[in-house]
């Protein structure tokens, strides 16, 4: 009589076993972590027919951009939690080293008050905007098909609420200086009536309610997130220089290094959503859709900043380069 066979236990993280290495710390703690992706019918291994899970399959599961192993995907960065960490405690020690040299200096009391006022108008409501990102990273997060996206919008969410308390720092720091600008008190009016922020504020409103995910990317990745860079990032720190504000300066110079790992992530995404025949014309489609809005609010924008009459091609142009750099 043969004896049964004796099943072997599987290993840990047998879903990379067939690497033939042991996994990094990378692989170990980001791959193959999202429960609600193992049964496309109940994402929630719950009522198939409830709410979340009627959600996550229409949204998630029956989004027109398909690929057949998204979580093939990889962060080219394999950031994970803990190195996120280090990196930006770096980061945060080199913004805080400017906030406290800066104003050791009396930086605030040599800035013009022409230049207060639009500091006033055009950066310190920028903490609604950036909020906003956030939220739609953590959409994305609850939202993307695999965990090493989740993980990556994760960071990217987090590197918003730092760009969202550095102004806020700021919009202290200035109220102290100039006292009756408005600083901390008119931010929100100007966010919902300055004629320079509407277009932003259309675009990140209807970015916020794409709930398909990879349209929600593509609004938020490839459309919003650089416009901001380019025109709120890049333009105002260009005309903060030219008004003898050389902290603002060196304050965005920072975050735009941040956004750089951003488009790394969201190029490594498009690539592999590219390898699908169907997929560009899905992405084509979505940025022909969201592309109009961000002109808009590019121009708006722009056309509000002192002493930086090119800042609007310009802002347009690197926005269209950095969609053709990852094949759009």
């Amino acid at each position: 009589m043969n004896q049964p066979e004796i099943l072997k236990p599987l290993k840990t993280w047998s879903h990379l076993a067939t690497r033939r290495r042991k996994p990094s710390e990378y692989e170990i703690v980001s791959t193959n972590l999202h429960y609600t992706t193992d049964r496309p019918d109940a994402p929630f291994e719950l009522d198939p027919n409830f709410g979340m899970a009627q959600w996550f399959k229409q949204n998630r599961n029956a989004s027109p951009l398909k690929h057949a192993d998204w979580n093939a995907f990889r962060d080219p960065d394999e950031i994970v939690y803990r190195t996120y960490n280090m990196l930006q405690d770096g980061q945060e020690t080199y913004v805080l080293g400017l906030f406290d040299q800066f104003s050791a200096r009396g930086h605030d009391a040599m800035l013009e008050r022409t230049w207060a006022g639009s500091l006033a108008r055009l950066y310190t409501p920028g903490r609604y905007l950036f909020h906003a990102l956030q939220m739609g990273s953590a959409y994305l997060c609850q939202i993307a098909p695999a965990s090493t996206m989740s993980n990556c919008a994760a960071y990217q969410g987090a590197d918003s609420l730092r760009w969202l308390t550095h102004t806020a720092y700021r919009t202290a720091e200035l109220a102290k200086t100039f006292g009756d600008i408005g600083f901390g008190q008119d931010e929100r009016r100007y966010w919902e009536t300055d004629p320079a922020w509407q277009g932003f504020r259309e675009l990140i409103e209807k970015a916020l309610v794409a709930w398909d995910w990879a349209e929600s990317f593509t609004a938020l990745n490839l459309i919003t997130r650089p416009a901001v860079e380019e025109a709120v990032l890049r333009g105002l720190g260009q005309a903060a220089r030219h008004n003898g504000d050389t902290l603002l300066g060196l304050l965005t110079d920072a975050q735009l290094a941040d956004t750089q790992r951003h488009r790394r992530w969201a190029g490594a995404l498009v690539k592999l959503a590219l390898e699908q025949e169907g997929n560009r014309e899905v992405l084509a489609g979505w940025v022909s859709k969201w592309e109009p809005l961000a002109d808009a609010a590019i121009d708006a924008y722009c056309a509000a900043l002192p002493d930086a009459p090119a800042v609007c091609a310009q802002a347009r142009e690197a926005t269209r380069a950095f969609r053709a750099s990852i094949g759009l």
